[in-house]
């Protein structure tokens, strides 16, 4: 796990030392700011189309061999257009059809990559490799902006993309030598047994059935229909404070780049304390995943009254912390949830849902900013995260109390639960 935890650190590096000089490249090459977005969008495009399939290939495939392979071309992609831009060669077409050949291979490497990691330490340490796992993103991409400006300013853009396939290469080549923990190696033996004992016909059909059934199996999932409704709502009226936070410091609070930079800092800060909040938790549950996401809304609601910039950064660390706390969480339900066999599918399908909320947020905080200001988008989205979570949960905890009143004169078969299958195989 340290040598995956490394390997990651070097990736998100090299990704965020791409990202930070990508826009300004096609900006370079095309003078147009719409451009931009287009190139966004396509290499976003295939997680939109495409994410249930990549899922369910992670699921039929070796989880080692495929992130190697997938790492592999990644960093083929981040070379070739490392060549192409050092020789003059690279246009907009070309740029468009590289972004999406990473949008697609991404497709599977997300899932691959992260199931991969969950398999290095025993189950009861998951919620920790995945607290750590967000806290290496975060470190990543402070060293890899700092790193870009540094590279660009000596060798140009090209050294960005070098150096991201370096990092892809630096990932595959210490797969090989990773382990899984015992209990996951455990895990994977009880597969069959798990199998027989759930229903053996449903899950050998859902295999065959491949991806479309993967999106079945989602729906059917209360759990994870309830914690796609919270992620996507905090995803489409909150989160985007690059560009929310960016307009308020520049807008009402009067301040300027480098304030906003301070905030961005402080915001990362908040995002790397409270992975290592999250790190201790041990059996998070989709209703702290609402609680934890309603206070960050109205944190964020709290933040658009700042009158200045201190009060904005007190603020927006706690708004930080709690957000990293409730994403962790998150993201251990979603990759626990599911029976093993599934998971690639249910992450597949995940980033599809996640690929859609991310192209929906910005346009739509863009009319809000235009018509309410800095100001009202933030409060008035904060307000609805909150809100729409509260409303949900009453309607969860009204459900319940009505399922109680039902007659107990037509009992039926109970279902055997996760924990009770794993036991009984």
């Amino acid at each position: 796990m340290r040598w995956w935890s490394l390997a990651n650190l070097v990736s998100n590096a090299g990704t965020w030392m791409q990202l930070t000089v990508q826009n300004l490249l096609v900006l370079h090459i095309t003078g147009s700011a719409a451009a931009t977005g287009l190139s966004l969008a396509v290499q976003a495009g295939p997680g939109l189309l495409l994410g249930v399939a990549g899922g369910a290939v992670v699921d039929r495939w070796p989880r080692k061999v495929t992130a190697a392979v997938s790492q592999t071309v990644l960093g083929g992609v981040a070379f070739s257009t490392a060549a192409l831009l050092a020789s003059g060669m690279l246009n907009m077409p070309v740029l468009l059809a590289l972004a999406a050949v990473t949008g697609m291979v991404s497709t599977i490497d997300g899932p691959a990559t992260a199931l991969l990691g969950n398999d290095l330490v025993p189950a009861k340490d998951l919620p920790s490799a995945i607290a750590l796992g967000s806290m290496v993103h975060s470190t990543g991409r402070l060293i890899g902006t700092a790193l870009a400006a540094v590279a660009v300013g000596a060798f140009g853009s090209t050294a960005a993309y070098a150096a991201n396939g370096v990092s892809f290469l630096f990932v595959a080549a210490v797969i090989p030598f990773l382990r899984p923990a015992a209990d996951a190696a455990g895990e994977v033996a009880r597969k069959a047994g798990t199998r027989r004992e759930a229903g053996r016909e449903k899950l050998d059909s859902t295999r065959g059935a491949g991806s479309s059934n993967g999106l079945t199996y989602f729906l059917g999932r209360p759990r994870l229909m309830a914690l796609a409704a919270i992620t996507g709502l905090s995803s489409i009226f909150g989160r985007n404070y690059q560009l929310t936070l960016a307009v308020l410091v520049m807008g009402p609070l009067h301040a300027d780049e480098s304030d906003f930079g301070t905030i961005s800092t402080v915001l990362a800060v908040g995002g790397i304390i409270g992975a290592m909040i999250a790190g201790r938790m041990r059996n998070p549950s989709v209703r702290l995943v609402g609680a934890l996401a309603a206070a960050g809304a109205l944190l964020q609601a709290a933040a658009g009254f700042s009158p200045g910039l201190i009060v904005l950064a007190l603020l927006v660390i706690p708004m930080a912390v709690v957000e990293s706390v409730s994403d962790t969480a998150g993201a251990t339900v979603l990759q626990t949830d599911p029976l093993p066999e599934m998971r690639g599918r249910v992450l597949g399908v995940w980033r599809s849902a996640s690929t859609g909320w991310g192209l929906a947020g910005p346009p739509l905080l863009g009319l809000m900013l235009e018509y309410a200001g800095a100001r009202g988008a933030l409060v008035s989205g904060g307000l609805l995260i909150a809100g729409g979570i509260a409303v949900g949960a009453l309607g969860h905890r009204a459900r319940g109390r009505h399922a109680g009143r039902r007659p107990l004169s037509a009992p039926t078969a109970p279902v055997p639960s996760l924990q009770e299958v794993a036991t009984t195989a």
